[in-house]
């Protein structure tokens, strides 16, 4: 059965690097009818947060990714990498080094100034045994060999192959007796059964030293699948400059989890033209066959318009339980939530996120907000106030709100006054939103009510000097 794992690091909030990442292993785990793991690698104590895992693990919930076994925590299996480590030592495929940090950087300095590669240069690969170092602090290197190739088929890349002579022998063991993150990952992917390991791209130099430590501890070697890296369109690797880095700054930012599961999936992978993929969509078509070479270039334009067709699209009563939390974040009481419904209706052509959405419909909750100085300026002024007046004293007198009657009733002022549509029309927004701007004025009154219009069309007019 294919098996893939998701494995991130709590050392910072889930990446939307790392979230894609996330999704391809699920997507292709779930079209193979295969097992997500979930692993929290936790191994750095002074960097890993508690908050960070719970950034990760609501990070994934909300974007729709459920994971099958986990989470495992690495803290927690320490022990076990311990005895590998240690196996392979007795198997003599390590070996204590005793060089200090100190030492160390010396090595470094002089292969630099010497044009050569600062790969550790071997010193204690060849000790014989003996007491002379046995009070002395020592790490645990992976014996690598000396000379030959290590080849693997890259599942998106094709063949890659390293020369051993390129490989140092890296430490598998600290001083302080925890583990080193190539180890972890071996022991780990071997012992929970990984079949593939779909990983970003900057992790193809640590996969030869990690078959070799599969291949010394008698595991089989799982296939891997190097996905290119997210670039923002500058064609440097994706940071907050090119817009919000951390999964969940979508979520707040009002991103829907479905608008950005087809963007992420479409970053670096391709199915055809098509654009529009609801999860069950992309299940059923993902395969690492159609996933791209080069770097993905991440678009906040695109994304925008993929979320504004989601908002177009799914149910407006989903979209008005989504839209609640943000409402509520401006101070707003909503009251009936039924009002949300025909707003969603009447924005959602306008808005292209949930946020945007909500400081749109503001005005609809709060009956007193401020005019917009300009509007104020231009369409609240003595030459509109017997307009509004006169619209007041004719709304009241409306049997209903059907649009004939509201039409009827503004025809009627355009006709008295000699004047355009707009000039009657514009003084009635601002005196019901605050501003020059909204939804149809007609669906405005109907959402609002005859008692709310009539209270803020009279509060306009008392605010006219």
């Amino acid at each position: 059965m294919i098996k893939t794992r998701f494995a991130p690091s709590p050392t910072g909030n889930l990446h939307i690097g790392g979230a894609r990442t996330a999704l391809f292993n699920y997507l292709y785990a779930k079209h193979q009818r295969g097992i997500l793991v979930l692993r929290i690698e936790d191994t750095d104590i002074e960097r890993s947060r508690q908050d960070y895992v719970e950034d990760i693990l609501q990070g994934l919930a909300w974007l729709g990714i459920q994971w099958d076994e986990g989470p495992f925590f690495q803290k927690e299996r320490v022990d076990i990498y311990r005895a590998y480590a240690y196996k392979l030592l007795k198997a003599g495929h390590a070996y204590q080094c005793y060089c200090s940090s100190e030492t160390l950087e010396e090595k470094r300095k002089k292969a630099l100034k010497e044009g050569k590669k600062p790969t550790y240069d071997r010193t204690c690969r060849d000790l014989p045994g003996g007491d002379n170092n046995q009070d002395k602090p020592f790490v645990i290197r992976f014996k690598g060999p000396l000379n030959g190739e290590v080849s693997f088929h890259d599942l998106v890349r094709g063949k890659i192959t390293f020369k051993c002579e390129e490989l140092d022998d890296l430490i598998i063991l600290r001083t302080d007796n925890t583990p080193t993150y190539n180890f972890t990952v071996v022991i780990d992917d071997a012992l929970m059964g990984i079949t593939h390991i779909i990983r970003g791209d900057d992790h193809i130099n640590n996969t030869p030293r990690q078959m070799l430590i599969y291949e010394a501890l008698g595991f089989p070697v799982p296939q891997f699948a190097h996905v290119p890296l997210i670039h923002g369109k500058d064609k440097t690797r994706l940071s907050k400059r090119h817009g919000a880095a951390s999964l969940l700054e979508y979520r707040n930012d009002g991103f829907l989890p479905e608008a950005l599961m087809n963007y992420l999936a479409r970053l670096g992978w391709a199915y055809g033209d098509e654009e529009i993929f609801s999860q069950e969509d992309l299940i059923e078509k993902f395969d690492l066959t159609n996933v791209g070479k080069s770097p993905a270039i991440f678009d906040m334009d695109k994304l925008s318009w993929l979320n504004s067709h989601y908002i177009k699209t799914l149910p407006e009563h989903e979209i008005a339980d989504r839209l609640t939390p943000f409402v509520e974040a401006l101070g707003v009481n909503i009251g009936n939530k039924d009002i949300l419904v025909p707003i969603v209706i009447n924005l959602r052509g306008r808005a292209k996120t949930l946020k945007e959405m909500a400081q749109m419909a503001e005005f609809f909750f709060r009956d007193d907000f401020p005019y917009d100085n300009a509007a104020r300026e231009k369409f609240l002024t003595t030459a509109t106030k017997p307009i509004l007046e006169d619209y007041y004293g004719g709304f009241r007198g409306l049997a209903s709100l059907e649009e004939v009657e509201q039409k009827q009733l503004i025809e009627g002022l355009t006709q008295k006054y000699n004047t355009k549509l707009a000039n009657i029309i514009q003084p009635v927004r601002v005196a019901l939103s605050g501003k020059t701007v909204s939804p149809g004025i007609f669906e405005v009154v109907s959402i609002l009510g005859k008692e709310r219009v009539e209270k803020r069309i009279k509060r306009a007019i008392e605010s006219i000097r």
